[in-house]
């Protein structure tokens, strides 16, 4: 990939990054305005799959809202990066035997608490790009 440029992913390799990390960040809005969190994530059956407890997420989910996830990519090495687009309504998983599954799936929450709600975001809407970096000094990346 040449310095400087920029590539656009087609679905199937946006799908297989998604598949690839289990950590994103979630973004809704609240009565306050727009929250972006970190979330660990499974794609499972084309959705994104996260655990909650009580509170904004679940709420957004609750009323059916659009909302965005995101997950990314580096290599310091080459000074390229990815990022994946997830734009799709949330809800919440209520049926049992889906449910059942998800159980049995590695989902596990990092932070305390027990996470018993599932929420669902399609993938209907999916978009990512590749953009290798300019030219840059060898100590930019940190």
């Amino acid at each position: 990939m040449a310095s400087g440029s920029l590539q656009v992913l087609g679905v199937e390799e946006c799908l297989a990054l998604l598949e690839s990390r289990h950590l994103g960040r979630v973004a809704f809005l609240d009565r306050d305005g727009p929250v972006i969190l970190p979330v660990n994530y499974l794609l499972l059956a084309g959705s994104v799959m996260l655990r909650t407890d009580r509170g904004g997420k679940l709420d957004a989910a609750l009323r059916g809202d659009r909302v965005a996830f995101e997950v990314d990519g580096i290599d310091t090495s080459d000074h390229t990066g990815w990022s994946v687009l997830v734009r799709g309504r949330a809800e919440v998983v209520t049926d049992q035997v889906e449910l059942a599954h998800l159980e049995s799936q590695p989902l596990i929450a990092w932070a305390q608490g027990s996470k018993p709600h599932y929420i669902r975001i399609d993938t209907s809407e999916i978009s990512g790009r590749r953009i290798a970096a300019a030219d840059l000094p060898s100590h930019w990346w940190g």
